[in-house]
C-alpha cells in the first residue's frame, strides 16, 4: 500500500490559499533545509532555474544544497503575483553574500504549477543578481522564518 503525500493548500488556490502557499514556501527556503524543501515538490518535479535544468526532486535538493553552500546568510521575500486553478506566479527577492563578503539582492519571478496533491511539478525561475552593499540591506531579521510583522516586498519598495 503505497502512501499518498500531499502538501496543503490544495488547488484549485484562492487568492488566501495561493497567499499561504506562498508563505510556506518562502518559510521553507528561508529554513536552508534542502532535505525539507524538496519535499514540497513532486518525486518528477521540473525546474529551470537561470541556465539550470531539474528533472526530479532528487535533482532539487541537490540543487538547494549547492545554492545555499554559495549563497550565505541567505534572508527570503516572496508575493503574490497572480493564480489560477493548479497556478501561481509569484515575484521574490533574497539578500545574500558571497564568501569574499560581497552582498547581493537577487530580485526574480517565478511561475509554479501543482498537482492534485498540491506537490509542485513545475518551477519555472528567472533572476537578476543586483550588487549591493551591506549598508544597503533591507532584509535584517535573525536566520530563519521572516517575522509576520518585517515588511513585504512592496511595502519595502521592492
Amino acid at each position: 500500500m503505497s502512501v499518498t503525500e500531499t502538501r496543503p493548500p490544495l488547488p484549485p488556490f484562492t487568492r488566501e490559499s495561493a497567499i499561504e502557499k506562498i508563505r510556506l514556501a518562502e518559510d521553507g527556503w528561508n529554513s536552508r533545509d534542502a532535505e525539507r524543501v524538496a519535499k514540497a515538490y513532486s518525486l518528477d518535479t521540473r525546474w529551470r532555474n537561470r541556465a539550470e535544468f531539474v528533472s526530479n526532486r532528487e535533482e532539487a535538493r541537490q540543487f538547494l544544497e549547492r545554492k545555499w553552500r554559495k549563497e550565505l546568510d541567505y534572508r527570503l521575500i516572496k508575493e503574490l503575483w497572480a493564480f489560477t486553478d493548479n497556478r501561481i506566479a509569484v515575484r521574490y527577492a533574497y539578500e545574500w553574500h558571497d564568501d569574499s563578503g560581497n552582498w547581493f539582492r537577487s530580485y526574480g519571478n517565478e511561475n509554479w504549477e501543482f498537482n492534485e496533491e498540491g506537490l509542485m511539478t513545475n518551477r519555472f525561475s528567472s533572476i537578476n543578481d543586483l550588487p549591493i552593499a551591506e549598508s544597503e540591506r533591507k532584509f535584517h531579521w535573525p536566520l530563519g522564518r521572516r517575522p509576520d510583522e518585517h515588511p513585504g516586498l512592496s511595502e519595502l519598495g521592492l
